[in-house]
């Protein structure tokens, strides 16, 4: 008797568990925004581990299956991960496929060309696309589509570094978590509406510390981020590098020292792969001081807490490196 009423029990949690969607994600910081909304319902699925390079990751046996046995997909879009669309198209047909940069109201801004930039010319205007909200293939476009990410003409893919785009998307996966699952839409809304408030909290800080720092001039390694420089008012002059896998050449250092020395910057954010020996290259009349920053927050714990933590990071970074 009392075998059976605890099998009983199994089957019914068991059941109660199926109802939850299974969600796969691409990056960390996605992960940890699904992560907050799922919090004491479910747990997402992290396609792309840390550390590793979105553009051109190949899957493991593991990864694929995840992707293949999810319900809904949450990316950010095939303009960071051209590679993944046509898996999802293979592997995952029958998920819901949601391409954050194609939610409506999400604040898009042109990949920067060249290597100076000027300051405070960002696009302030944000290019609002329909979130796919059933169910089928994921949605391609042509302004999304390359294997480069800063593509002249193309939208920059570092989109999650705006909080302001993290606090929109975290009411788009509660929305559509609840539409799968009605029984838990109050978790989803509440969830959503507590890490909202905690980004709001988080900007504030950061806003008050950032904008005595707004106008001064600083370089970095990758230009990967203009949301954040955008969204604080702390515009980068220049990037030591076309994107995050490309060594630059002499030239381009070149333009970059001019750079360096012309605007009298004193600050290069460099990143975790980033060659030090380049900063002595760069080094005119003033001396330049260094802070690093992962866009990924790779050497963060996975989880709810990743993102929040991952936006003050780069906020003390910026701090950091703009009082020295």
């Amino acid at each position: 008797m009392r075998a059976w009423f605890f099998s009983i029990i199994l089957m019914s949690t068991t059941a109660a568990q199926a109802e939850v969607p299974r969600v796969a994600t691409d990056i960390a910081p996605v992960h940890s925004l699904v992560a907050m909304v799922m919090e004491g319902v479910g747990t997402p699925d992290l396609i792309i581990p840390s550390g590793a390079t979105p553009h051109s990751y190949a899957m493991r046996p593991s990864e694929a299956r995840a992707l293949a046995q999810s319900d809904m997909i949450i990316w950010v879009g095939p303009a960071l991960t051209p590679w993944l669309a046509d898996l999802i198209n293979s592997l995952a047909q029958n998920a819901q496929s949601i391409e954050l940069m194609a939610v409506a109201g999400t604040r898009l801004l042109e990949n920067r060309t060249g290597v100076a930039f000027e300051a405070d010319a960002h696009d302030d205007d944000a290019a609002q696309e329909p979130v796919s909200s059933g169910q089928g293939p994921a949605r391609t476009s042509s302004a999304h589509d390359g294997d480069d990410e800063h593509a002249e003409g193309g939208f920059d893919p570092h989109v999650w570094l705006d909080p302001e785009n993290a606090k929109l998307w975290l009411g788009t996966i509660a929305d559509a978590l609840s539409a799968r699952d009605q029984d838990n839409a109050a978790s989803y809304a509440a969830n959503a509406i507590k890490g909202a408030k905690r980004l709001d909290d988080l900007q504030t800080l950061l806003q008050a510390q950032l904008t005595p720092l707004q106008g001064r001039p600083f370089v970095v390694f990758h230009d990967a981020y203009h949301y954040f420089e955008a969204r604080f008012g702390v515009e980068a002059r220049a990037a030591i590098s076309l994107s995050d896998g490309a060594a630059p050449s002499a030239a381009r250092m070149a333009e970059v020292k001019s750079v360096v020395g012309q605007t009298d910057a004193t600050c290069v954010f460099t990143e975790p792969q980033f060659n030090p020996g380049l900063i002595a290259a760069l080094q005119g009349q003033n001396a330049l001081s260094t802070a690093s920053i992962d866009p990924l927050g790779a050497n963060l714990p996975q989880g709810s807490e990743l993102y929040p933590a991952l936006i003050e990071s780069v906020g003390t970074a910026f701090k950091t490196c703009l009082t020295q």
